[in-house]
């Protein structure tokens, strides 16, 4: 099927065309625009026009964050249909990108996979075979809140917004080792709450935090979750994501098959 397919994301939105709802061609990635609702969706269409080069559109699926001060999901879902007259399917940006990582990248073959994302923020998804998992109105486990006084959440401890407020640097220019096994020991508390919640067979763990250089270490995350996660005999497994950028992007190949 011709199909637009996108990732929106708090810090970058990537774009690409699939003529066959089997595979997706070159991507085109820029970085979120956060200055004006107008300005978002000239570039969104100049954006679209670039990758479709004159072809048909049939459908427009991706995921999106909540996060983008000007307009929500639903809002835009009404936008993309009035300017492209076409159908737009739209879900959280961490669920579509779970729904990647299960289908085509490290969840596949389980049937319970949680994939979580540490970048901008904090967020994740259950994927149950193979279909992102029902819910009255979404997945948030980076709102779970860590310390009660004062309150703060995984996303307040751990995610990169809150690393540069912190330390007045980016975090890939971080180098102090202590703070990424800090980081690592608080994402296994998170971790933690999530796998008591789901059960998962699977958890994926994505996003910039986790797969950039430097990063928070996997090898100490699953080593302080072995200390703290006792009810179970054993741990789900934890896994890296295979995707890397465009695992939304895989995931919104599914959500067209699942039409």
């Amino acid at each position: 099927m011709n199909s637009i397919l996108f990732d929106i994301g708090a810090t970058k939105i990537r774009i690409a065309y699939s003529e066959n709802g089997e595979f997706f061609e070159e991507p085109k990635v820029i970085y979120t625009p956060k200055d004006s609702l107008e300005n978002f969706l000239k570039l969104f269409e100049d954006i679209v026009k670039e990758v479709t080069k004159n072809r048909e559109i049939k459908v427009i699926v991706g995921g999106m964050t909540r996060s983008i001060p000007f307009i929500t999901p639903e809002e835009l879902k009404i936008k993309l249909s009035s300017i492209f007259g076409v159908p737009v399917i739209l879900e959280n940006d961490a669920a579509v990108v779970g729904l990647g990582e299960a289908h085509w990248g490290a969840g596949r073959n389980f049937n319970i996979v949680a994939y979580i994302t540490v970048s901008t923020g904090v967020g994740g998804a259950r994927i149950v075979g193979g279909k992102i998992d029902e819910r009255a109105i979404g997945f948030e486990p980076g709102k779970q809140i860590i310390n009660i006084s004062p309150i703060q959440t995984l996303e307040d401890l751990i995610s990169g917004k809150a690393l540069e407020a912190r330390t007045n640097q980016k975090p890939k220019d971080i180098t102090d080792q202590e703070i990424w096994d800090d980081h690592a020991r608080k994402l296994a508390i998170g971790l933690n709450n999530i796998i008591a919640h789901w059960s998962p067979d699977c958890v994926v763990l994505g996003g910039s935090m986790i797969t950039g250089n430097p990063s928070i270490p996997m090898e100490k995350t699953e080593e302080y979750l072995k200390e703290v996660l006792k009810i179970y005999p054993k741990l789900p497994i934890i896994k890296k994501a295979d995707l890397g950028d465009f695992g939304g992007l895989y995931g919104a190949l599914v959500l067209i098959k699942k039409q």
